[in-house]
């Protein structure tokens, strides 16, 4: 396989309104107890990687993860990453919204789904990919095809992300799942991208490093007056 550089997808870690079963969407809802303890625990796993490059949502949530998981990184805010945009459907109670005839749509047909004075599932998915794969490349380039590096997002983010890697229509991506402080991992080769980990809470992450090249051995210098095509017994 061709070595390419190594995509982390981090979500955040549990907010307020997962807590309270509400729709957060781009409010600025921000981790409680529960979802710092996650960031933390995400923290320990990812401590003694080698990420190149740390990009994030702008939200609050994704910030705070990253705050409480790798404080020693910079992130860079990537606006392609923020949640989708739910529109009216913002900071209201799922149970409330599972009663609206949108609701089955946006869980068989998501693709179809423009969320009432929001954004276009569809659209939510086409700017991620770009997002990812615009950064993979560079990341790719400035640090070289083993280069691991980070991206912190939310749970419908990467799934499309996810279902966009597994080549799957984005009518099946709820049958994907990312839980808070999850990692999710892909490679993006010249043919196609791999998914390697999905959902991962409590894995090893330290076999995604990749090994040290082995240096390949200089060619062995050829005397310049030996014979062309023969030993020392052939004819002349």
């Amino acid at each position: 396989m061709v070595t390419v550089a190594t995509l982390l997808l981090l979500r955040h870690g549990r907010t307020t309104a997962n807590a309270d079963g509400g729709l957060a969407g781009r409010q600025p809802v921000e981790l409680d107890e529960t979802g710092r303890t996650q960031a933390a625990a995400a923290g320990e796993r990812l401590r003694g990687l080698p990420l190149s490059t740390v990009v994030t949502s702008p939200l609050i949530r994704c910030r705070q993860t990253l705050e409480l998981a790798l404080p020693d990184a910079s992130p860079v805010v990537e606006e392609g990453l923020i949640e989708c945009g739910y529109g009216s459907w913002e900071g209201q109670p799922l149970k409330k919204l599972a009663k609206d005839p949108l609701w089955p749509v946006v869980q068989q047909h998501p693709s179809a789904v423009v969320f009432p004075e929001g954004e276009a599932m569809a659209a939510m998915a086409a700017r991620a990919v770009a997002a990812v794969r615009s950064w993979d490349a560079r990341v790719t380039a400035e640090h070289g095809p083993e280069a691991l590096w980070l991206a912190c997002s939310h749970g419908d983010v990467i799934k499309a992300i996810v279902a966009d890697a597994l080549g799957v229509h984005l009518d099946l991506f709820q049958r994907i799942v990312a839980d808070p402080a999850s990692v999710t991992v892909i490679r993006y080769t010249p043919l196609r991208p791999f998914l390697v980990r999905l959902n991962d809470t409590g894995g090893d992450l330290s076999g995604l490093v990749p090994p040290q090249r082995k240096r390949r051995r200089a060619p062995r210098r050829v005397d310049s007056d030996a014979a062309v095509g023969g030993g020392a017994g052939s004819a002349r």
